[in-house]
């Protein structure tokens, strides 16, 4: 008909209308399928931004440490030189040089640390984003099944505490932390090892060091012993210009304080040893016991379970181009997560605002084991006592006990799980550019 409309041809359903539809179809799935890990965590991100501040304005804020480190900030920055205040002032344990610039620009953004609700708001900000970061490594490893994602962000009363009630340094190291993973995946190895390690996450807070066996593993395999002395001594040098005001005032006080390795924990604040007396959570020996423990199970993995069956160490030195078997490209989310969660299974304590070093990496820990029977249900039932546990205060020995359990199951399943040579490739994150890696 002339002047008339053309109709759609009702045969031809447009690209999108086909995508609702196979959607719609496939709905009792979208919760199991890990492609639909986008859209789920999606929804969840943006649901997030509600409870938080849902949280902020219905949940009374406890004051912790905040105040105490508006005051360090203060007391180092302003009041008198560096020299003074190091000696007389108190440093917050395991608070490096990066922690008195980052929570400077909070001090003044906050009117000196008084406007409260606005530091909530600024680690509401601070948690969407390790959100997004920690979503898009899952997104890309495709490993865990969506409906789990429910369990990283909306049920977890503590980390929310942790990041808008309690405005603890932790999340801000590893707000970086997984930044700098996200950035190891793209194959920028060194712009990630600057942030990673000495140029803002260690500098914020001493655990992102419990990443860093994985990562000079995950360095020595890819570029070979020689060519990865060069990143280690530029993560050194960026650590070492950042606390230069510091170290040339006071450099016995700076390291003494700032990284204070052998600081003594309060029994009373610990998640996972309240089963054992006071007197031995103290003793030196039971503390290096914990430590040979731990580097002995670090060992084992880097070679039983990190290099693949077959290949010797002295191999793995080499330049990758040399190699008889090239280098795995298909574990660096794995290996730097299993590095960190050995650290805290072998920790001398473990405090609350401490959940957060590795809450958000236990799903993907989980689905990597290689126990095919470890079902659905029993990894989501793992995930609740670990949750359980960090939410029951003050610690019991029940509570304790289950953690250290938990524990030990997913270790287990680490070490069962299948060896490099026969595991599936993760995602496409084995492939960066030449120039990225350089």
């Amino acid at each position: 008909m002339a002047g008339g409309v053309r109709r759609k041809s009702p045969g031809t359903p447009s690209p999108l209308w086909g995508k609702l539809h196979s959607l719609w179809q496939d709905k009792h799935l979208v919760l199991f399928k890990t492609e639909y890990t986008l859209l789920v965590v999606s929804i969840l991100w943006f649901l997030e931004i509600g409870i938080n501040v849902w949280v902020i304005h219905k949940v009374a804020y406890t004051e912790i440490d905040w105040k105490a480190y508006m005051d360090e900030v203060e007391g180092l920055v302003f009041r008198c030189s560096f020299q003074c205040r190091i000696n007389e002032h108190r440093v917050i344990a395991g608070t490096p040089a990066g922690f008195v610039y980052i929570f400077t620009a909070l001090y003044y953004i906050t009117s000196h640390g008084v406007n409260i609700r606005l530091g909530q708001y600024l680690f509401a900000v601070f948690y969407l984003i390790t959100l997004l970061l920690v979503f898009r490594i899952y997104h890309r490893t495709k490993k865990v099944p969506p409906y789990v994602f429910f369990f990283v962000c909306c049920a977890s009363y503590r980390i929310h505490s942790i990041f808008v009630l309690r405005l603890f340094n932790d999340p801000v190291a590893m707000m970086l932390l997984f930044a700098a993973v996200n950035l190891f995946m793209d194959g920028y190895w060194t712009l990630g090892c600057g942030l990673y390690r000495q140029v803002l996450a260690v500098s914020v807070k001493m655990n992102v060091l419990l990443f860093a066996p994985g990562l000079l593993f995950l360095l020595v395999s890819e570029f070979g012993l020689i060519r990865t002395i060069p990143k280690l001594s530029l993560c050194a040098v960026i650590q070492v210009a950042l606390g230069l005001p510091f170290l040339l005032e006071n450099p016995i006080g700076y390291l003494s304080r700032a990284f204070d390795l052998g600081r003594q924990f309060m029994f009373k604040w610990t998640v996972n040893w309240r089963f054992l007396p006071e007197w031995l959570f103290l003793n030196r020996y039971f503390h290096l016991l914990l430590l040979a423990a731990h580097l002995l199970t670090l060992l084992l993995f880097a070679l039983r379970r990190w290099k693949r069956p077959g290949e010797s160490i002295f191999e793995l030195l080499k330049e990758p181009s040399k190699r008889k078997i090239p280098a795995p490209k298909n574990t660096i989310v794995l290996i730097l997560f299993t590095s960190n969660f050995i650290g805290m299974c072998f920790s001398r304590s473990l405090h609350y605002q401490f959940y957060v070093w590795y809450f958000h990496t236990l799903p993907y820990l989980l689905w990597s084991g290689g126990v095919k029977k470890l079902a659905h249900l029993l990894r989501v039932l793992i995930l609740g006592l670990i949750e359980l546990s960090w939410n029951t205060y003050p610690s019991t020995n029940g509570s304790s006990a289950a953690l250290h359990v938990c524990h030990l199951i997913i270790l287990l399943c680490l070490w069962l799980a299948p060896a490099l040579s026969s595991a599936p490739t993760e995602t496409q994150e084995d492939k960066p550019a030449k120039d990225k890696r350089q």
